[in-house]
Order: C-alpha cells, then structure tokens, then sequence
C-alpha cells in the first residue's frame, strides 16, 4: 500500500496509520506553519548558541508532542470536534498572541515599547528553559489540515484506546525531528557570528524579544479578525502544490510571514548592520 500524505483514506492498517503520523509530522515539521516556525525561530535565536538552539527547538517539539498525543487520544472518542471548531482555533490565536507577548516583554524587561532601533545585553534577560514548553503545549491547539488528518483518520484507525494516543506521539515527534535541527541550525547561525559574546547576546535578544512581542501582537489581532470577521477565512491562492501547508496561501501564511520574516528576520539584520557599522562594546 503507497503512503499518501496528501489525503489519506480510512481504514488504514495500523502500521501504515503509525507511519503515516510520523511521517507527516515532519513535513509539518518542514513546511511553513505558524504554530510552529516564529516561536521555534525566536526561542532559538534567543539561545545564541547550535546547543541552547536545539534544546529550545527539542522542548518546544516535545510539548507539542504531548499535546497532540492527548488530542489523538481525544479525537479516538469523537471529542475532537469540542477543539477543533473554526472559532475555537482563534481562540487559540488570541492566547498564543497573549503569551508571546508576555514572552518579548520579559526578554525586554517590561520595556518592549521602548526597545529602540537597537538594545544593549544588559537591558535584556535570557529567556527561560520552561518557556517554549508553555509555547508548544498551548499552540498545539491550533487545528490546520495536519491536525483534521490525524483527528479524523489515523487516531480513528487504531484498534483500542489503549493505542489511541500514538498516532500524535508519532506526528509530534515527526516534527520534534525536524523543529529540533532547525532550532539547532538558527542558535549555531547566531554563535557563527564574528562578533564578541556579548554582542553576539544583544543581537540575539533584541531578535527575540521583538519577534515574540510584536508577533503576539501579530497574532493576536489575526485572532481578533477571525473572530469578528470569519469570512476572511475563506481567502487563499492556490499554488497547486499537493503539500499541506503548501497547497495554498492564506492569511495563516501571511502571518507567519509577517511575524518571522517582517519582525524577526528584518529585526536581525538591522541589528546585525548596527554592530558592524559601531565596532565591538568599549
């Protein structure tokens, strides 16, 4: 039996329903997301280093993990449709907004408003270990064509409950695979930097700050507008790509663009430009 990742049917053995959790898993791991890619990019640019990276890419992916284990094992009782309604998923924009936000204000200190066109390390707090965890389990929530998938087929296709909670372990840790090596790949990009540690931190920080600050304040009105306006929903352009995530762009996609490439890519290389031009700290 070929392994469709596309639309998969029902009815699928066990094992191929097991390898098809996983598998997918990684492609959502891979493809662009945004539950996934602006807080995986800000906690491990935060980290500053390929090692602090990892470990936020690596429990960021896990909590999601445990989340959707328990979703799985929901949705093998019917339960998913309770959290998988249209307006329950801006919900969940609204307080993952919320708490990105609450996130950027304590790398900033409280001083998020006043974090001009660059910081100093001093002024900023390293972010702590717990807090992509809190991330990943609250936006594990969110429900996207990935999410309906495991709901609606691989969990029903499992023998018992018992074994109910597996295909979202699988797909959680498809995506750990995969949000692990990038968080890896972006605190190593930050640690290759030719600048001392102490602006390599700086440039780091300040990209983090405003990318969970500013992109909660992102999600949170794209949480808003879905709410007041869930006809806007509906729109998207068709790429023609058999890829979910990729098949079409929608708002979810400008968000994620907006909140990645707008704020935190942008906010790197501005800060990036500042210290080559100013020199090391004296």
């Amino acid at each position: 039996m070929d392994i469709n990742l596309w639309n998969p049917g029902p009815g699928l053995p066990v094992g191929m329903a097991l390898l098809t959790a996983f598998l997918l898993g990684m492609v959502h791991g891979a493809t662009p997301d945004e539950h996934t890619w602006p807080i995986t990019f800000s906690y491990a640019i935060g980290g500053y280093s390929s090692r602090r990276g990892l470990l936020a890419g690596l429990t960021f992916s896990l909590a999601f993990t445990v989340q959707r284990a328990l979703a799985s094992e929901l949705a093998y009782f019917a339960l998913y449709r309770w959290f998988a309604m249209e307006a329950v998923n801006h919900v969940i924009f609204l307080v993952v907004g919320l708490v990105m936000w609450l996130a950027g204000r304590y790398l900033a200190r409280g001083r998020l408003l006043h974090l001009g066109a660059h910081g100093r390390g001093a002024d900023l707090q390293d972010p702590r270990p717990w807090m992509p965890a809190v991330h990943g389990f609250i936006a594990g929530w969110g429900v996207g064509a990935f999410a309906m998938i495991l709901y609606t087929v691989l969990a029903p296709a499992m023998p018992s409950a018992a074994w109910a909670w597996l295909p979202g372990a699988l797909f959680g840790l498809g995506t750990t695979v995969v949000q692990a090596l990038a968080g890896g790949l972006f605190g190593w990009f930050m640690a290759r930097r030719r600048f001392p540690p102490e602006v390599v931190r700086s440039i780091a920080l300040v990209t983090a700050a405003r990318t969970l600050g500013w992109g909660g304040v992102a999600f949170f009105v794209f949480g808003l507008l879905g709410l007041v306006f869930p006809a806007i929903e509906d729109w998207h352009v068709d790429t023609g790509l058999h890829v979910h995530n990729l098949a079409h762009l929608d708002l979810d996609f400008v968000l994620l663009m907006l909140v990645v490439v707008g704020i935190g890519i942008t906010t790197l290389v501005s800060q990036w430009r500042y210290w080559s031009r100013r020199g090391p700290p004296h």
